[in-house]
């Protein structure tokens, strides 16, 4: 039987999503909770992979299990038994076909940069200490739903076949004076996409680019055009969406 599990998490301590071989990883922690509770080894896939230190309101992965499972209790012990800084939500049965990552029709990340000295930010947002014309960056932001291939702004030398993606929306908002966040859904994104992204978009906003230079950036489908990747202590997996037949009122 397939179940969904849908979670939170704070990246700091974690080299991302992803099982890596030289640090700790969400899936590899996650992984162990449930091999030690369901007393078997036991294998999660994630709707997506986020880089080292980036953070999860919600994600969503998918684990197998050979008989039926308590999902109300399996989810109370798993949570007595992951650190702090993971909580599962909730777990549920799903379609046998049901996939956390393939089955996913959209993700939504958002980012979040300060631009003064703020103590209770400095862990979940970037501050910045020059002045940036968030009108230029949603100008430019708005640009990104008209192209599909994003290589620009791809990490280099990952196993993805394809580097189109479908951006439905990117766009800036002021939280606070001085706090601002940038939401961004897709089909799909690159490793380091969001990133990237976000540091281009500085760029315009510095006056270091212009619009058009920005939409030249992505016609040119060269990583070394783009601006730097932003820090991802400020990044947050916010969203995943499903087809249909998955009632989206489960990942509430």
């Amino acid at each position: 039987m397939r179940y969904f599990l849908q979670l939170s998490f704070d990246g700091t301590a974690y080299h991302g999503w992803q099982i890596q071989p030289n640090g700790v990883s969400v899936q590899e922690t996650l992984q162990g909770g449930l091999s030690t509770l369901l007393r078997q080894s036991v294998e999660v896939v994630g709707a997506g992979r986020t880089d080292a230190g980036v953070h999860a309101r919600m994600m969503v992965a998918h684990m197998d299990s050979p008989v039926e499972l308590d999902c109300a209790q399996l989810t109370y012990k798993l949570n007595k038994l992951l650190p702090p800084d993971i909580a599962v939500d909730r777990i549920w049965p799903v379609a046998d076909d049901m996939h956390a990552r393939f089955s996913a029709i959209a993700r939504t990340y958002q980012y979040y940069i300060h631009t003064r000295k703020a103590p209770f930010l400095r862990h979940y947002s970037w501050q910045v200490t020059f002045p940036l014309d968030f009108r230029r960056m949603n100008e430019a932001a708005r640009r990104l739903l008209d192209y599909e291939d994003f290589t620009s702004f791809s990490k280099t030398q990952t196993d993805t076949k394809t580097n189109l993606c479908r951006i439905t929306e990117a766009r800036w908002e002021e939280l606070d004076p001085g706090t601002w966040r940038f939401t961004i859904t897709a089909n799909r994104f690159l490793r380091n996409m969001v990133r990237a992204i976000v540091g281009t978009l500085v760029e315009v906003g510095r006056g270091r680019m212009t619009v058009d230079e920005f939409c030249r950036v992505i016609e040119r489908k060269d990583r070394c055009s783009a601006g730097e990747s932003v820090p991802g202590h400020a990044l947050f997996l916010v969203d995943v969406s499903y087809k249909s037949y998955v009632s989206q009122e489960e990942l509430k």
